[in-house]
């Protein structure tokens, strides 16, 4: 279910942002370190919006390392034509080495976006990775914790047994000491009554 699951647009948004903010900030470096000027925040800022748009349009599920190394090769390439053409004119007057080296320069560009975008496309694509595990890791734990919240829900209670009523059930919950309280008690052996009866009746007869 999660390796489908497509992100909502608060996600969307900011892995889009992080993007764009990644790939103009090492076009500009990038750009800068190959020999060009550094571009004007307006024109930055402009990029950073198309990039943006154009993220957040992929930005819907995951994307594999791949496809997040393609969409920044082409990033980087755009944003170089778009900083070297909207270059100033004084800026673009380089030493006698860009009049008659121009292809050193461009090489040197060209190495610098290729090597620094190889290298943000793998970090990107690691990150992206641990994003997706983590959120998957989180909606397992979330579901898991839902089912058993359900089952505890739809478990039937245990049916209360009735109280019992009748003799049975006051005679054990009488103690023995009261039993024994109230019981007449004698020691010794029995008297021998019935002897003397019948002697005194038969003295009565004789007589």
């Amino acid at each position: 279910m999660w390796d489908v699951m497509r992100a909502r647009l608060p996600l969307r948004l900011a892995r889009s942002a992080f993007f764009a903010i990644v790939c103009v900030m090492l076009a500009v470096g990038a750009h800068r370190l190959g020999g060009g000027s550094i571009p004007s925040f307006t024109t930055a800022l402009a990029a950073g919006a198309v990039v943006l748009a154009v993220a957040a349009g992929m930005a819907g599920r995951e994307r594999s390392a791949s496809t997040i190394s393609v969409l920044l090769v082409v990033a980087q390439a755009s944003l170089h034509e778009l900083f070297d053409r909207t270059a100033p004119a004084a800026a673009s007057a380089l030493p006698a080495v860009h009049a008659h080296g121009g292809l050193g320069v461009d090489l040197g560009m060209i190495i610098a976006h290729l090597t620094a975008t190889l290298i943000t496309g793998w970090w990107l694509a690691r990150g992206e990775i641990a994003l997706w595990s983590l959120l998957r890791r989180a909606g397992a734990r979330a579901t898991g914790s839902l089912r058993a919240l359900l089952a505890v829900l739809s478990r039937e209670p245990a049916p209360v047994l009735p109280r019992s009523f009748g003799f049975l059930s006051t005679v054990s919950r009488v103690r023995p000491g009261r039993v024994l309280l109230h019981a007449v008690t004698r020691r010794g052996p029995p008297r021998p009554a019935a002897p003397r009866l019948l002697v005194r009746a038969a003295g009565t007869s004789s007589a």
